[in-house]
């Protein structure tokens, strides 16, 4: 989505914070509506099953809770990326930015719901009334809550959430036999951890992103996503906090439950002091989850300073990561993280990681696992009811889950986590 920005007057500024600031307030005390409310789907949401039960009881020894944003022209990657991670002791969220057409919101809806495993297993939704964007905006954030929000009403059993785009490809399955999994490395972790890439060195984000006032027009108005900025940026900036230590990072986080219901209901008020405060910076994703951690007592020694994503970069850094490719593929499976961005839709690369990695006959198939493995006629059976009895698998160390293990060991070890720990 491109970034549209126009000018404002001071007065008209003034006027439109003013209203902003009163619309996210009264939001903010709906939310426990949202989440108190009684059994069923929950607003907006359509499910793969009738409705969403009661917690489901542990069959694995971890499960996780992901969120895949996608903008227009997404759905085909969305549910791709969705089969590649898919597992039925998972929790998945699909949210499909507004601006996309009608259309391309029926796709999504369609590639869903004609997988008849996501029926089965009942843990696939879509965000039947999603959120309008702006790229850079508070927006992305607000979205990020929402989805968290409505993953805790689900009610079902899950340890950390995770959010991706659709433009982001596992590089381990989720369970496995003899095969890279994501329960066996984290199933020996504390459940409360949060995987947050954090600094407090801002650097260049000082002038271009934290002083900035700017105003997202996609939260109070309908059918427009613009960021607003003041008529002369060199002199509308406000000054760093005092009554908090501001942190940036990465925008791709992997939170514990306990952490993201904490900046869902935020009992010490603090969730909701920070979530104010940067409704007007650019680029929030990359600084809330941060800022909230590292000046949270309970939450700021449980925080890795990891995202467990390959990313590459330019030198020096650019707005956006560079596209990985071919050529990038052994640096992926060297770097030990279980995910990685970001990718051109239908770029080869893929085909070699679903093959090779995933162990997927094609874009169409569910990775190996334990719970979806065989040859033949058996795979489709095995597939398609994942409750039968028995079809548990086992979860067996395999190497990408040894890769991901040493990853986790170095970002763990005491010397190095508390050194690199909210700094």
């Amino acid at each position: 989505m491109a970034l549209r920005a126009r000018v404002m007057g001071p007065r008209e500024l003034l006027l439109l914070s003013a209203a902003f600031t009163a619309l996210l307030v009264a939001s903010i005390l709906l939310l426990p509506s949202l989440l108190l409310g009684a059994g069923g789907a929950g607003p907006g949401l359509f499910p793969s099953s009738p409705a969403a039960g009661d917690e489901q009881p542990p069959r694995y020894p971890v499960s996780f809770a992901y969120l895949i944003s996608a903008s227009s022209g997404d759905a085909a990657r969305a549910a791709r990326l969705l089969a590649a991670l898919y597992h039925p002791a998972n929790t998945y969220l699909l949210h499909l930015d507004r601006e996309a057409p009608a259309g391309e919101h029926r796709r999504l809806a369609e590639l869903v719901s004609a997988r008849a495993v996501y029926a089965r297993a009942g843990n696939v939704w879509v965000v039947g009334r999603p959120n309008l964007v702006t790229y850079r905006g508070p927006t992305m954030l607000t979205t990020t809550l929402h989805a968290v929000a409505l993953l805790l009403r689900l009610r079902r059993r899950w340890d950390w959430f995770v959010n991706l785009s659709a433009s982001d490809y596992p590089l381990v399955t989720q369970d496995a036999c003899l095969l890279p999994d994501m329960m066996e490395a984290f199933a020996g972790l504390p459940r409360d951890l949060n995987f947050i890439q954090h600094t407090s060195h801002l650097g260049w984000k000082i002038k271009k992103r934290a002083r900035p006032v700017i105003l997202d027009t996609a939260l109070y108005e309908d059918g427009r996503a613009e960021l607003i900025r003041p008529v002369n940026i060199t002199t509308n900036l406000r000054r760093l906090p005092t009554a908090f230590k501001l942190y940036t990072g990465s925008a791709w986080t992997m939170l514990s439950r306990p952490f993201a219901e904490y900046v869902t209901m935020g009992w010490d008020n603090l969730p909701r002091t920070l979530l104010l405060y940067h409704a007007n910076i650019i680029s929030s994703p990359e600084f809330y989850f941060q800022t909230v951690a590292c000046n949270s007592r309970r939450f700021r020694n449980a925080t890795v300073n990891h995202d467990l994503h390959f990313i590459r970069w330019d030198n020096p850094p650019k707005q956006h990561p560079l596209h990985l490719t071919a050529r990038d593929y052994r640096r992926m499976l060297l770097s030990g993280a279980p995910f990685a961005r970001k990718f051109r839709e239908g770029d080869p690369v893929l085909d070699r990681i679903d093959r090779d990695i995933l162990r997927r006959r094609g874009p169409a198939q569910f990775a190996y696992g334990g719970w979806c493995a065989g040859d033949g006629d058996a795979v489709a059976a095995l597939c398609g009811n994942p409750q039968e009895p028995g079809r548990k698998g086992a979860v067996r160390a395999g190497a990408g889950s040894r890769r991901l293990k040493v990853l986790l060991g170095k970002a763990l070890a005491p010397g190095n986590l508390r050194r690199k720990q909210c700094r």
